[in-house]
């Protein structure tokens, strides 16, 4: 019997994305500007099944064929024939709708494997009986024979992602460890080359070691080409070691980006828009994160658009070094209503962060107030859906420039309804509240989260000209009470610096602001809450985030002793934190379920938030912040570790509470997304049911025009 945690089950939540009305309203122009922004990032998220798993992009192509030739409901009388029973063809198209949402074989969200719920041979024999197969014998046998094997492997390396023996990974070659990661790096930030949007393989010559830094880009040459004075590709040698940076990689996908970028460009709303997708078009042609950094500057400029976008290799959570990107693209459309709350938040920023618990030498030296709007989103491409985003990632930007934060409001309304029967670890009296206020309370935090968790904190730097941008002769480190004695230099990043820790330190940093400054009345009444209502949010948002890091340990893989999901490893240290508090403030107990079986229980004691709570939070969060500005990655790290630690022993048995959390979870739900497709001089919107043949459908006809040039592309690429 398999784990259910590897694979998804039949009743999974699957959601429709509702963008209709949003994108009714938009202007013929800004239909079309709309519809080649979502071309460009559908054929830039099929990148993500290459940086996933070997085995996801030939996994994509065999659904796709079997799907191109019968839909789920023809396929359907071909499954009962071959002797598949209704649940079991269920579980085959629910795998494959997992597979498209989740862009390969791992979910996106924690990083484990899943695999089809129904035997391996009752899917071969469907595969066998479909049309597809009758017209293409040869070719589909041998897609099969390339992917089923690693389609249905449970090896305990294979199990999640990882580096070296920690679990799979195609950012980096199968022969890489760690040290090969930290090596890379150095490469890198002695070339002042960003890996966002690398790749590193490893190779023995003559028992020597070779790297080889692949940039993803259009062009294929690695001589200096149009608007460049030389190129950054070519051999090197460091620390006796050989380096070559090559371009190329992706590069069929990277071409249909550039070309739909370029076509947006004739519809843009203004010349920052059309700069933005000059540069991006640069970026992609050229594999130049500074071109794209150029881009994301003119994004910036581009003030409260009515189509939103952006695009690109953006979120390192996947890689396991925590370095390079995942590509994303998103094309969303402004809701007004919600985007005037956050922009008054946005205006109560200056007096907000005076109130975050580090000296004001810590804080940014101008607050740079972005655009914070919530979006309905029209395209998502990539591996997932989040509820908020603050970008660019560029720490040289978001310090001296600025940032933009996005709610996406159509995400928030469908992904956190939850029916009674399936909250768990909750008290009864607590979840008719919970249920009432989650949503507006997750509203809330999200609107911190973003633009005063991410939006906040100075990062003291020394450039390469030796200029500081703080008095090191004054600015005293509050943990230590002595001089600040350590701080970034030259080209080092948060990301490169604190590398496999950065991602989920930061997630919990920008939780903790949340957590912290939902208390603050004036906040709350922003958000239209007053009197108890507000309290009744402030007590489910405390509530949510500790139940949330007691469902963090579904995300941790004690084999390994590794998190596989930064939100909620940040969310079970704020649990810990929250817990070591004392007083009462949360209670963790380990009972027996009405069926039996093995649960837990989590109260808050909603008396002691505004005291016991606030002054816990308010000292971790004063910690992280510190550790962050110094580049004091040995405090931090021994910090973020402590309380990151899962073990059998202490007040709490972890371990064992997690096989309580595997027992009672519930899967993560699946979104549905539209297509747009041109009729005319007209863009039409083509809409789908929130099922598994809805997302099945929708992933088939987004690639109509071109379906068996990109497979073969993609197929390619799997070599590459």
């Amino acid at each position: 019997m398999v784990d259910s945690q590897y694979y998804l089950p039949n009743d999974i939540g699957i959601s429709a994305l509702d963008c209709g009305e949003a994108f009714r309203l938009l202007s013929p122009q800004e239909k079309m500007y709309a519809h080649y922004l979502s071309r460009a990032a559908w054929y830039g998220g099929l990148a993500v099944l290459l940086q996933t798993s070997p085995e996801s992009a030939n996994i994509y192509v065999l659904l796709q064929r079997l799907f191109r030739k019968q839909t789920p409901s023809q396929l359907a009388q071909v499954a009962t024939a071959a002797g598949l029973s209704s649940e079991e063809y269920q579980a085959f198209l629910v795998y494959a709708a997992g597979l498209y949402a989740n862009m390969g074989n791992y979910k996106s969200f924690g990083d484990t494997k899943f695999i089809p719920n129904l035997p391996k041979d009752k899917l071969k024999a469907l595969v066998w009986a479909s049309q597809a197969f009758q017209e293409q014998p040869a070719e589909m046998e041998a897609l099969w024979e390339s992917c089923s094997c690693r389609l249905y492997s449970l090896e305990d390396k294979q199990k999640q992602l990882g580096l070296g023996d920690k679990g799979i990974t195609t950012y980096f070659s199968g022969n890489c460890c760690l040290e090969d990661a930290e090596l890379a790096q150095k490469f890198l930030d002695s070339k002042k080359l960003s890996a966002y949007n690398t790749r590193l393989f490893k190779r023995e010559n003559g028992g020597k070691a070779c790297y080889e830094v692949r940039l993803a880009s259009a062009v294929q040459k690695d001589c200096a080409v149009d608007g460049e004075c030389e190129s950054c590709c070519g051999s090197f040698n460091f620390e006796d070691k050989e380096f070559s940076v090559k371009r190329g990689d992706y590069a069929p996908l990277m071409e249909k980006v550039c070309y739909n970028l370029q076509q947006a460009q004739a519809y843009a709303a203004n010349e920052n828009q059309r700069k933005m997708l000059e540069e991006y078009g640069r970026s992609f042609t050229l594999g130049s994160v500074d071109a794209h950094k150029e881009g994301s500057r003119y994004w910036i400029k581009d003030k409260g658009p009515i189509v939103e976008s952006y695009i690109g290799f953006i979120e390192s959570y996947r890689d396991p070094f925590g370095s390079r990107g995942e590509f994303e693209g998103f094309v969303a459309v402004v809701n007004k209503a919600m985007s005037e709350r956050f922009g008054k938040l946005v205006s109560s920023a200056e007096v907000l962060l005076p109130e975050l618990p580090w000296p004001k030498e810590f804080e940014k030296d101008t607050f740079l107030k972005p655009d914070f709007t919530s979006l309905d989103v029209l395209t998502f491409a990539g591996s997932g859906i989040p509820a908020g985003i603050n970008i660019p990632n560029y720490d040289d930007i978001r310090q001296s420039e600025g940032f933009k934060n996005v709610s996406l409001g159509n995400v928030l309304a469908v992904a956190y309804a939850t029916q009674k029967e399936k909250l768990t670890f909750l008290e009864e009296d607590d979840k008719e509240l919970f249920i009432k206020w989650k949503g507006p309370s997750f509203e809330v935090q999200v609107g911190l989260h973003e633009l005063l968790g991410h939006g906040s904190g100075k990062l003291f730097v020394q450039d390469d000209k030796g200029k500081f941008n703080f008095d090191q002769n004054k600015v005293v480190n509050p943990e230590t009470g002595e001089l600040v004695s350590s701080w970034y230099q030259g080209s080092e990043t948060w990301d490169s610096k604190f590398s496999t820790i950065a991602s989920s330190y930061e997630e919990c940093r920008a939780e903790c602001v949340g957590l912290y400054l939902c208390l603050n009345k004036s906040v709350l009444s922003i958000f239209g809450h007053e009197g108890q209502d507000a309290e009744d949010v402030v007590y489910i948002n405390w509530l949510s985030m500790v139940r949330a890091g007691l469902l963090g340990l579904e995300f941790y893989t004690p084999e390994s002793k590794s998190w596989r999901q930064a939100h909620m490893q940040a969310r079970f240290v704020i649990l810990r934190v929250l817990l070591e508090a004392g007083e009462d403030l949360v209670g963790l107990e380990e009972v027996t379920g009405q069926d039996g079986k093995p649960d837990a229980r989590i109260t808050l004691d909603r008396s002691k938030i505004h005291t016991v709570g606030k002054n816990a939070i308010h000292r971790f969060l004063c910690k992280l912040q510190v550790f962050k500005s110094t580049a004091d990655v040995e405090g931090g790290r021994a910090l973020y570790d402590s309380y990151s630690s899962v073990s059998n022993s202490g007040a709490h048995n972890f371990l064992r509470l997690r096989e309580t959390v595997l027992l009672r979870k519930e899967a993560r739900k699946m979104f549905v997304q539209a297509n747009t497709k041109i009729n005319g001089d007209s863009v039409e919107l083509v809409e789908y049911e929130g099922s598994a043949e809805g997302l099945i459908s929708s992933f088939t006809e987004r690639f109509q025009d071109d379906a068996e040039q990109v497979e073969a592309d993609l197929l390619e690429l799997r070599h590459f």
